[in-house]
């Protein structure tokens, strides 16, 4: 059951352009893609302007959105502007990947049903967002390992790879108080209703 996401990440919003549209969009019809991104804004590297990074954003959203595709969603440093960006598009399913961001963008997904995706992030001891962790709501956690970043303790440092999942999955129940095998079959459910359209 694999599948991809793809998109034009924001680090690439200067090539969004009539024939990278094209290319994106014919991708999302391919069986295997099973959701749009990572997509986004980026203000920390700022590789593309950050008005054309908003354009991309937007455009693609609302193709995403057309092709009935979830949208995985990158933000750094620039959560006012993707929660304006994302509010244009209520129908939208989005995936807040790898998620560390600011109450803005916190309290906005918590409001609007949003998924929260943690990944190895959470085991490091410089994790302090162990509210949010709890706070979201069962039928919108997932879990991931952003491969080849983010190793999980206890193989930080390293090239993380999907096996290391699990670790995440560990950390995720100890600080909701939940048992591994519970959070492994919500995250699994939830992955399987998001991107397979399993009931």
């Amino acid at each position: 059951m694999l599948g991809v996401a793809t998109g034009c990440h924001p680090h690439d919003a200067s090539s969004w352009a009539p024939s990278v549209v094209k290319q994106v969009t014919a991708a999302w019809q391919l069986p295997g893609v099973l959701a749009a991104g990572e997509i986004g804004l980026d203000y920390h590297y700022d590789h593309s302007p950050r008005d054309v990074q908003r354009r991309a954003f937007a455009e693609q959203l609302a193709l995403a959105v057309a092709a009935r595709l979830p949208v995985v969603i990158h933000a750094r440093e620039a959560d006012d502007d993707v929660v304006a960006i994302l509010r244009e598009q209520p129908t939208a399913a989005i995936i807040l990947h790898s998620f560390s961001s600011g109450p803005v963008l916190r309290d906005a997904g918590l409001a609007d049903g949003w998924y929260f995706s943690f990944s190895g992030m959470v085991t490091f001891k410089s994790w302090t967002q162990g509210d949010t962790v709890r706070a979201v709501p069962g039928d919108r956690l997932l879990v991931e390992t952003d491969s080849p970043y983010l190793a999980p303790v206890p193989n930080r440092g390293r090239r993380n790879e999907p096996g290391f999942v699990a670790d995440v999955a560990r950390k995720v129940a100890e600080i909701r108080g939940e048992t591994f095998e519970a959070i492994e079959a919500t995250t699994t459910a939830n992955a399987m209703r998001l991107f397979w359209k399993a009931a």
